[in-house]
């Protein structure tokens, strides 16, 4: 249904009729070959590999939560998932990665420019529908979406600046606590499931104060989404092979929670150890199995689940007061608890 919608916005082939020309019409020239072949088709070769489309779900469930009918507010639940696809295509050249969801990455496929720009362009094509439908909502409504859109994607380069600046070892990686990595996650996967969330709640008439508390619960969800992710990487084999291999965030130098936990905890000798391979890069699998086995001796896996866990029930107990009692409000809990027991 989501993919169905994103077609409706960015068509799998640009005609002279798309919605983008008719709400922005060319003053000169179409140039639908160059739009296809720059825009449509990496975009879409993207979007087809798959995903999880959980911020799109996450979206549906709040606005059904707060007593609207989901399938009235579908078209505005693509924004967050698009932007999302958009910063991982861009993500992979930043990280100089191989593999995304199993396929060669896009700048791989199309090239450096190529990529960057659609990247780029998926930032701002969801917006669409919000331009489209601008009738029916209020201008005040519509004020708060570009506010929230403006802030969280302001949030989601600082993020990216924070991730870059410590696995380039250009920011004190070294000596990161915990609540640094927290806000590097709130900042980075973190604030697409918060605009998710409070864009739903402005757009179904949440008050402030619960608009903001969705938003908390959505971004303790993206920080134990990421969490989850870290986890797998490291352990999950069908996660691993989709990336490239078991410990591609140790060919990349991340300071994930687990490896942050390790350091801090770890004998002189395995701390010293574990930075000079993560300081490496490195890709050669007995390397990172080594790293690995560093940090599950000191259950910095496991701790690192439980913190997820536990960042996600505290979060939802300030949502539940606040949400009636519906078939939806439990959904949400359910599915916030899947996000971070998944294996894939």
């Amino acid at each position: 249904m989501i993919d169905k919608v994103i077609e409706k916005y960015i068509p799998r082939k640009f005609t002279k009729g798309a919605v983008i020309f008719k709400l922005n019409p060319p003053s000169h020239s179409h140039n639908l070959e160059a739009l296809n072949k720059a825009i449509a088709e990496p975009i879409w070769e993207f979007l087809e590999r798959g995903g999880k489309r959980w911020r799109p779900a996450l979206f549906l469930l709040i606005i059904e939560a707060l007593g609207k009918n989901s399938e009235d507010f579908v078209d505005f639940a693509i924004i967050p998932e698009v932007i999302h696809n958009g910063t991982l295509m861009v993500d992979d050249i930043e990280d100089a990665s191989e593999f995304r969801r199993g396929k060669p990455c896009t700048y791989k496929i199309y090239g450096l420019d190529i990529a960057i720009n659609a990247g780029n362009t998926m930032y701002y094509l969801p917006l669409l529908p919000l331009i489209k439908n601008r009738e029916k909502i209020s201008k005040e409504k519509l004020c708060k979406v570009y506010e929230i859109y403006v802030q969280e994607m302001i949030s989601l380069s600082m993020g990216q600046a924070m991730d870059i600046a410590w696995h380039r070892g250009i920011a004190n990686a070294d000596k990161l606590e915990e609540k640094d990595y927290l806000q590097m996650c709130a900042y980075k996967t973190g604030t697409l499931a918060r605009m998710s969330a409070k864009i739903a709640a402005v757009l179904a008439d949440a008050n402030e104060e619960l608009t903001d508390k969705l938003g908390c619960f959505a971004e303790s969800i993206g920080i134990a989404f990421q969490m989850q992710d870290d986890i797998l990487d490291l352990t999950g084999e069908e996660f691993a092979e989709k990336k490239g291999g078991r410990g591609q965030d140790i060919t990349e130098g991340k300071r994930s929670l687990i490896v942050i936990h390790t350091l801090k905890v770890a004998d002189a000798k395995d701390r010293k150890r574990l930075i000079e391979i993560l300081n490496m890069h490195a890709s050669d699998q007995k390397l990172k199995d080594e790293a690995i086995k560093i940090m599950e001796k000191y259950d910095s896996i496991d701790y690192a689940k439980n913190f997820a866990r536990k960042i996600v029930k505290e979060s939802w107990k300030e949502v539940e007061r606040l949400l009636p009692p519906s078939e939806a409000k439990e959904k949400i809990n359910a599915f916030a608890k899947f996000l971070i027991e998944r294996k894939i």
